[in-house]
């Protein structure tokens, strides 16, 4: 069986998940997708060139604020599409008086789960 792409990401790095939330560029990002959509689709939607959108759709991923995921094609062709990756981000103080985050995920539906092992196969090969 292949790794849940988001299994063990429920702390990403503090620091990580605060420096694309500061980023305009990533707020718009989220702001956007309210279905999946392709790294060329994010750029148009929020008018940032498509060079910068990847940077920004890498640092979200690394984040674990979007998740990447394979969109299947018939003919063949897969593409790439990224989605939001949580409901929730909670920052709070913990027992040492330390900040922590935790993030509240969405349920994935069947095919989410489908194109999320797809996406790790791809990895893999």
């Amino acid at each position: 069986m292949l790794p849940d792409p988001l299994a063990g990401e429920d702390s990403p790095e503090l620091q990580d998940v605060l420096g694309v939330l500061d980023d305009p560029d990533c707020r718009d990002i989220v702001k956007s997708l309210d279905e999946p959509m392709t790294a060329s689709e994010i750029s148009d939607c929020c008018d940032i060139p498509q060079s910068t959108t990847y940077r920004k759709l890498e640092q979200l991923t690394d984040a674990s604020i979007l998740a990447q995921q394979t969109a299947l094609r018939t003919d063949g062709h897969h593409t790439s599409q990224y989605v939001l990756a949580f409901e929730e981000v909670q920052i709070m103080l913990d027992e040492r008086r330390q900040f922590d985050i935790s993030i509240t995920r969405p349920p994935q539906s069947a095919d989410e789960q489908l194109a999320s092992m797809w996406s790790e196969v791809r990895k893999e090969t």
